[in-house]
């Protein structure tokens, strides 16, 4: 049975311009993979190469609960790069530390390996936000700009404009999340369904005065840039009042048909 490590960023098709820059910013190693339908990934797998990836973080460590699932994964490369994976107690190290690395074993793994104890997965204190640039990269692949158009029988056009930002995680990042709402001084947390929580903003004030003024400080990048130029663009008529009239909610719901999912490819 062979091991294999692998490190993989995985985006909608949209965003493949993105990962080709990631791609170069490492020296051009690795490949871009088709994974699905609207899905490509970044994928480096030769163990050369995955120390530069390693160093890359070891500079700008990860944050999130993904830290101990990358401590967990240095370890092994680190077995990898002294043949450890080649004898019969290495690679049963190994399947003991992926029981305890992101989705652990797979059915057909737990069969081959049914007594293995898993090691103790490393505790990842509660990470307080480094700096503007980390949030908005963060914001550019987890976060969501939305547009909602909703029934209000008291306004003249029938309808309410409602903008937001939401950015969710495993309910394990609940204190980092939590902590967006002191760094930028708006919006709040709730825990969601399925073990998730989510920071959502929203308020034409606290967008207007502080969260268009800090990603214009600090870009979105990828096509989830494109998606807060258009909430932006939305902004500007919910300020001049313009989604009040009929002609502006038309405007509008032609800005939210091409954003988010929506965009075209």
């Amino acid at each position: 049975m062979k091991s294999k490590q692998r490190f993989q960023i995985e985006l909608n098709r949209k965003d493949e311009g993105l990962l080709k820059l990631i791609q170069a910013y490492f020296g051009g190693i690795g490949y871009i993979h088709n994974v699905g339908k609207d899905c490509l990934a970044f994928r480096v797998s030769t163990l050369d190469h995955l120390v530069k990836i390693i160093d890359h973080f070891d500079k700008y460590p990860l944050i999130t609960q993904k830290l101990a699932d990358y401590k967990l994964f240095c370890s092994v490369v680190a077995m990898m790069r002294l043949k450890e994976h080649l004898t019969q107690e290495g690679l049963e190290k190994i399947v003991a530390i992926k029981i305890s690395h992101n989705l652990g074993l797979s059915e057909k793994l737990q069969a081959a390996f049914p007594n293995i104890i898993p090691v103790s997965r490393p505790k990842v204190e509660n990470k307080k936000i480094p700096h503007g640039e980390w949030l908005a990269g963060f914001v550019s692949g987890e976060g969501c700009f939305f547009v909602n158009i909703k029934k209000k029988s008291n306004l003249n056009t029938g309808f309410q404009v409602i903008l937001s930002i939401q950015v969710s995680q495993h309910i394990r990042d609940e204190e980092l999340l939590k902590s967006f709402v002191s760094y930028l001084g708006c919006g709040g947390y709730n825990n969601i369904k399925n073990k998730h929580g989510v920071w959502v903003a929203s308020g034409l004030s606290d967008i207007l005065n502080i969260l268009i003024p800090f990603f214009l400080e600090h870009p979105i990048r990828g096509v989830k840039g494109e998606d807060f130029t258009d909430w932006c663009r939305v902004t500007e008529l919910m300020k001049d009042k313009k989604h009040l009239t009929l002609s502006g909610l038309e405007e509008i719901s032609e800005i939210k048909a091409g954003m988010n999912r929506d965009r075209p490819v």
